[in-house]
């Protein structure tokens, strides 16, 4: 009797090891964003940074809309402090800094943008109809911002004649963080769709 009660216990401790508080398990979760990410320009890197946020994400279309910029938000964030510490790099040419200059004003702005698409979908967890619309309005728009000012950064480098380290850390530094927000634009513009046709998860 008492290594029945033993073999009780570890069945309901392994299924709550192994159960979100929604009842997704992990293995579903990771399904639910690899299909996810299927629709966005960059699937590997999409479910590379939306893996770690599973136990949150749960299969929730807001949930994981919510993630993506998130995690858009953390690297434009990150993006804006290594520019800056460009612009301090010695021997720095004058049309390279002032490039930087006007990159750090772009990345500020989409900042900006990434922290209200956050705000805004924080607030319209339970909104419907043309509550849903406004709000998905602010953040598509937002999150487009943001896109459009980090691609302006890095095209703020395109002339050859400053070839060189600056150039070649910023724009790498660049493509990822835009390949990032596209894939989270990607994510909200499915949330979008699928709460329009009533198949999203709540």
């Amino acid at each position: 009797m008492e290594k029945l009660g033993l073999y009780l216990l570890a069945i309901i401790i392994f299924t709550l090891q192994y159960t979100t508080i929604d009842g997704a398990t992990p293995a579903t979760t990771m399904d639910f964003i690899k299909t996810s990410c299927k629709t966005t320009l960059h699937p590997a890197l999409c479910v590379k940074c939306l893996s770690t946020y599973a136990a949150s994400i749960q299969g929730n279309d807001h949930h994981l809309a919510k993630a993506a910029i998130t995690v858009s938000l953390n690297d434009a964030k990150s993006a804006t402090v290594f520019v800056q510490k460009m612009a301090r790099v010695s021997g720095i040419k004058p049309r390279e800094y002032q490039a930087v200059k006007d990159c750090i004003s772009t990345m500020t702005n989409s900042v900006a943008s990434l922290s209200q698409s956050v705000q805004e979908l924080e607030q319209m967890a339970r909104s419907t109809g043309q509550d849903f619309e406004w709000h998905m309005s602010n953040v598509e728009t937002w999150v487009g911002s943001a896109l459009t000012n980090q691609n302006i950064c890095g095209k703020g480098f395109d002339d050859s004649s400053m070839n060189g380290h600056v150039k070649d850390a910023i724009t790498r530094k660049m493509v990822y963080v835009s390949q990032v927000t596209s894939n989270a634009l990607a994510l909200v513009n499915m949330f979008a769709v699928r709460h329009r046709k009533g198949i999203h998860k709540p």
